[in-house]
């Protein structure tokens, strides 16, 4: 009998607090979406990057839970962001995140975040780390 899979987990408060929500979930992708509001602008006006690290870091790791089992337990180890868009207030964001490739203990993935007119505002790769349990520390 094999191990079932990994079910969505309830969002983190930070992605509440910035509005995030899923979209979809499964097959070794998943996608998040948020609109861009007063809160989440700088000084220029524009969308903070947290905002658009905070969705890709969550789309490209759901994207790689969503092919672990219920007992492996997983990490970013790296994100590399390519910002290249400014985004506006009310501009729809949906990050997806998708498995580029997947090891034992090591997975490489890949996002990008589009606005409503097929626009990137930014794309990013990174690396994850899996263990076969919780590490004792995160316990």
């Amino acid at each position: 009998m094999t191990e079932e899979l990994s079910k969505p987990s309830e969002l983190n408060g930070i992605s509440k607090q910035l509005g995030i929500e899923l979209i979809s979930f499964g097959g070794g992708k998943a996608s998040f979406k948020v609109v861009v509001g007063e809160t989440h602008l700088n000084k220029g006006g524009v969308a903070f990057g947290g905002l658009h690290a905070s969705l890709l870091d969550s789309a490209m790791g759901a994207a790689l839970v969503s092919t672990l089992k219920i007992s492996e337990w997983c990490a970013t180890a790296n994100l590399t962001i390519n910002y290249l868009e400014a985004s506006f207030p009310g501009a729809e964001l949906v990050a997806s995140g998708r498995i580029v490739r997947r090891g034992k203990n090591v997975a490489h993935l890949f996002g990008e975040i589009i606005d409503g007119n097929g626009v990137v505002h930014a794309n990013a790769t990174g690396v994850w780390t899996i263990w076969n349990n919780k590490p004792q520390k995160f316990r």
